[in-house]
């Protein structure tokens, strides 16, 4: 009889990409990226490798068999409803059943507070549990907590699933909402949960501060709940790697476990994820690929103001938005979001100029104000504040040799008011027009700018042109300059002289 040991293997893993090397490099050759690779190391059993062939041969030749396209029958996914409809409207209509949802933030950003929101909208619509489920829920969860501090093995936390249920629906799914945290204790989230909603006893959010992987995949499967949230996928961790929590080979495991859950159990996933200095999603870029819907939450804490957007969705559209504010009582969502961004007086003043953008699928009326004033230092000031500041240099040269302005003396400032960041290039004649207004000192009055400007100085059709004009006469905005009323940007600059 052989007896089987463990061999540790170490390979090398990029942080952004995720490409791994069997040695380290200064210089990732996937991505180009410096100093981004990572030691990972795993531990492999060799008694793995001597069942691979018999496994290959009753599993990889008997099931792996390819479906003809026509044969392949399609079943529309259901979907579940968060209690917010911008948030049902980035997902693309509520969460779909074994999706896996990574929601990342910068922190204090309310990444927290929003899902906890959730977790008890949702929560309070299923019919609640009887007193015997729920004595032994506890009691479940009481005993796997101890093994788990313990560290005893995987097959005393099995016997603790023994003689333990829960009341189900139909399809076996116990009808609560499971919200994990490595992060904060469960008496934290209690007293959280009553500062959004006070006098509020749901007995279907079922709350477990754990970071063993191993332990919580176990009361996942004894559970079965309708949904699983993760705060989150950094604090997860697991004895099987080496490593701190948070490393690249505990990050990819404790994915990889959630990942499986999810579709195996058919339960809808939200993971968690932190964020790093320059605003990527921290441990291996490969997260991002893993998941089936990333979602940003941005915005200035300041302000209050919380934009969640939609940078990788499966189920439904990209770079959608959901407009949110962050009050006292956690979360709210904004009723009229393309209203939102635009001060309550719209008054003729030098520098502000209404621009019509588009994020994901609706039109937004937002305000961008400019202030250019003369420079006392050699390099004049270029600052930009929700715009990228490349582009507000680019439009700076066009309105310097094709309207002759002379900007190279004058610090610029631009600002998007309301917090919103835009990248729509339809804007470029706000930004030409919000300057040259500063700069002249005349107002603009209630003036709706569309466009996108070239570098010879000639305005260029935006996409969704019908779809903009037509919200900003919804608000009643009717002088709306654009590509169809112009054909250059100095013809524009002249007319309103």
């Amino acid at each position: 009889m052989r007896r089987s040991f463990m061999k540790t293997t170490t390979s090398f893993v990029c942080q952004e990409c995720g490409y791994e090397s069997p040695e380290w490099l200064g210089k990732c050759p996937e991505c180009g990226t410096w100093n981004s690779l990572r030691e990972f190391k795993s531990q492999v059993s060799n008694a793995k490798s001597q069942n691979y062939t018999s496994n290959l041969k009753t599993f990889g030749t008997q099931d792996l068999m390819p479906k003809n396209l026509s044969e392949i029958k399609f079943e529309k996914k259901s979907r579940l409803l968060t209690g917010f409809s911008e948030m049902d409207g980035v997902l693309g209509g509520g969460l779909v059943n074994g999706s896996v949802t990574l929601l990342a933030g910068d922190p204090g950003i309310g990444k927290s507070t929003l899902l906890l929101q959730m977790a008890l909208t949702v929560a309070s619509r299923l019919p609640h549990y009887s007193d015997d489920a729920r004595k032994s829920g506890s009691k479940l969860k009481e005993r796997i907590r101890s093994l788990n501090e313990s560290r005893l093995s995987k097959e005393s936390i099995l016997e603790a699933r023994s003689g333990s249920t829960f009341s189900s629906s139909e399809n076996g799914q116990a009808l609560s909402v499971l919200y994990i945290s490595g992060e904060e204790s469960e008496e934290q989230i209690k007293l959280r949960a009553e500062r959004l909603s006070p006098g509020l006893k749901n007995q279907n959010l079922l709350l477990l501060s754990a970071t063993n992987v191993d332990a919580i995949q176990q009361v996942v499967q004894n559970l079965k709940p309708s949904l699983i949230i993760v705060d989150s996928i950094q604090t997860m961790e697991s004895e099987a790697l080496t490593g701190l929590s948070g490393s690249v080979g505990q990050v990819r495991y404790a994915a990889l476990s959630f990942i499986r859950t999810a579709k195996s159990l058919n339960i809808p996933v939200i993971i968690v994820g932190h964020v790093t200095k320059e605003g990527m999603v921290a441990g291996p870029m490969i997260l991002s690929h893993m998941v089936d819907t990333v979602l940003f939450l941005e915005g200035e804490k300041a302000t209050g103001t919380r934009i969640l957007r939609s940078l990788k969705n499966r189920f439904g559209p990209v770079d959608e938005v959901g407009i949110f504010v962050m009050e006292g009582n956690g979360m709210a969502e904004v009723k009229t979001p393309e209203q939102f961004f635009l001060s309550k007086e719209q008054k003729s003043v030098p520098g502000s100029v209404l621009v019509s953008t588009i994020e994901g699928t609706r039109a937004f009326l937002v305000e961008l104000q400019s202030l250019v004033v003369f420079s006392k230092f050699p390099l004049p000031r270029r600052v930009a504040i929700g715009i990228d500041n490349r582009r507000l240099e680019l439009l700076l040269a066009v309105l310097q040799k094709h309207c002759r302005l002379p900007f190279e003396t004058m610090d610029v400032f631009v600002n998007v008011a309301g917090g919103l960041k835009i990248q729509d290039p339809g804007t470029d004649l706000g930004i030409c027009l919000s300057l040259f207004s500063s700069f002249k000192n005349i107002g603009l009055g209630k003036l709706v700018c569309i466009g996108e400007v070239g570098l010879l100085g000639e305005l260029r059709n935006v996409p969704f042109l019908d779809k903009r004009i037509k919200e900003a006469k919804k608000l009643g905005f009717r002088n709306i300059v654009s590509a169809k009323t112009a054909k250059t940007l100095n013809e524009v600059i002249k007319s309103i002289q």
